[in-house]
């Protein structure tokens, strides 16, 4: 009975030690094959020579991109600075002529998903090679897709600020404890004197008017824009407008247009959180793939570049918006004004306050971009 029971335990021993040596020969195998397919991917973008990617309208980030990536790689860069929807825009026109130019897209939620489904863009999960870009443990929430209700995921989501900024005032004209809810902003006061960024296209303006049509309804939304709404999808031309006290009030703007006006000590702040709250927000952190780009193999260089922790530090510290990644400092973030989900909230509360992603777009977003458009002629 010793024997046999002995016998019995030798085995099991056996076949354990047979696994954990079939897992590390596993893992062995794995590691050569993504290096192997990074060192093709890197060989062949040099050849390739060139990246084309549209961008947010920051010139800054061009400015570090450009000075990183290159000299890195090897490859040159072609960066469109523009507001999300006119790459967007330029990418499915040429698309539709049959002009392949764009490899690779960033933006704000709602700003690609017409592309995804016109099919013009590629699945974007195969294109992650290096492990920690492609292994969820690295990323606050996990792996987080702009397109949420597919199978098939084409948008990648990378930026989780707490909260939606772009809720700006002239110090001159207004104090902070007279806007302290989004009721002071329909008081007559204001009137002629609020200015918004256009939500009848996607960008932080329609956010915020997404959010308002969420928590107080299409009726508040009719008396802000009987306030003689100064509505713009200019950036800059609200921005200054603000600084020189046309405008009290002005709201989808963000950080880094007003970045310069804020250096040079001009009476813009942005106002502290409102009664109402605001939602979270993936910023300018929607990226994502053109289908058949001219130069895929820079592409997949690139967007494992930008996703790896050295692209997401210099995007954060360009951008002022809080990446997801674990292993980047994002609490400085909040001397400027910014807070990153990963630091102050749960998963679960960052998914109920979010107004982004597909599932929150179709709801929400969506219908109220179309009420802007029936109310803002």
């Amino acid at each position: 009975m010793f024997f046999l029971a002995r016998k019995r335990w030798c085995f099991i021993w056996a076949a354990i030690s047979a696994l954990f040596f079939l897992a590390s020969v596993g893992n062995a195998l794995a590691q050569v094959d993504w290096k192997k397919e990074w060192e093709r991917s890197l060989q062949e973008a040099k050849k390739e020579g060139k990246i084309v990617v549209g961008i947010p309208a920051r010139a800054e980030l061009r400015t570090q991109l450009e000075a990183v990536f290159k000299p890195k790689f090897g490859v040159d860069m072609e960066l469109l600075v523009a507001r999300g929807p006119q790459n967007a825009s330029r990418i499915a026109a040429e698309y539709k002529a049959g002009v392949k130019y764009f490899d690779v897209f960033i933006g704000g939620s709602g700003t690609y998903e017409s592309l995804v489904e016109d099919g013009m863009v590629e699945p974007f999960e195969p294109n992650l090679i290096l492990p920690e870009v492609r292994e969820e443990k690295y990323w606050w929430g996990g792996h987080i897709w702009e397109d949420n209700v597919k199978t098939k995921r084409f948008l990648y989501s990378f930026i989780a600020d707490a909260s939606t900024g772009g809720f700006w005032y002239n110090t001159s004209l207004a104090k902070p404890e007279e806007l302290r809810s989004l009721d002071d902003f329909v008081n007559p006061k204001w009137k002629g004197k609020v200015g918004f960024l256009d939500p009848r296209t996607p960008g932080s303006g329609q956010s915020i008017w997404s959010f308002l049509w969420d928590v107080k309804g299409e009726g508040y939304l009719r008396k802000l824009v009987q306030q003689d709404l100064f509505v713009s999808r200019d950036q800059r031309q609200l921005a200054d407008a603000l600084a020189k006290g046309k405008l009290a009030i002005a709201l989808g703007v963000s950080f880094y247009t007003l970045e310069g006006f804020l250096n040079a000590n001009l009476p813009i702040k942005e106002l502290p959180p409102l009664k109402e709250g605001a939602p979270s927000s993936n910023g300018s952190g929607v990226i994502g793939i053109v289908k058949n780009p001219p130069h895929p193999y820079a592409a997949k260089v690139f967007v494992n570049w930008l996703l790896s922790k050295e692209g997401q530090e210099l995007y954060v510290k360009v951008m002022h918006q809080s990446t997801r990644r674990l292993d980047v400092d994002t609490k400085w973030l909040q001397e400027h004004g910014v807070q990153a989900a990963k630091d102050v909230l749960t998963v679960e509360e960052y998914h109920r306050v979010r107004n982004h992603l597909e599932d929150k777009y179709t709801r929400v977003r969506a219908p109220s971009a179309k009420f802007a458009e029936q109310i803002l002629k």
